[in-house]
């Protein structure tokens, strides 16, 4: 049974937690879907993580070699095709009870200077506990990533 935790972004972007994140998940032997709201965010996150100093080897879903790729990046409603057992959400893109109950973890992350955004986690917060699933809070609002009771 897989876990839902919420990174709550007061200090800087997703550009630079999504390395940490990825990095420990391939770590862990995990693929990974990257899953955005919007396809021309997905497309410029892609150069982002191409350019980035150290490798993180993905893709953009609906490409030939999806199922091959450690981390498929994906928009609300495009399949994964990569078998990945940790979703990270950005943008606010919406994730099941069910999904988080069948992966190894998804990783929620928003903006918190953005009040449209963080209603949005609080809402997501809200559902997935009513569904059940372990939820974690996370945020570098102390300069440093931590976890919050």
């Amino acid at each position: 049974m897989g876990s839902a935790l919420f990174y709550h972004l007061t200090r800087s972007g997703p550009a630079q937690l999504l390395p940490m994140l990825i990095g420990k998940s391939l770590q862990a032997g995990w693929r990974v879907e990257l899953r955005g709201r919007d396809r021309a965010r997905q497309v410029a996150l892609d150069e982002v993580l191409w350019l980035r100093e150290g490798f993180l080897p993905h893709g953009l879903a609906g490409g030939p070699h999806d199922a091959r790729q450690p981390v498929l990046l994906t928009v609300e409603g495009q399949a994964a095709a990569n078998a990945a057992r940790c979703l990270i959400a950005l943008d606010g893109a919406e994730v099941s009870g069910a999904e988080c109950l069948a992966l190894e973890r998804a990783c929620l992350i928003f903006d918190g200077n953005d009040p449209e955004a963080l209603e949005r986690a609080r809402a997501q917060w809200r559902a997935l506990k009513a569904e059940d699933v372990a939820a974690e809070y996370w945020s570098e609002a102390g300069g440093r990533w931590e976890r919050k009771q």
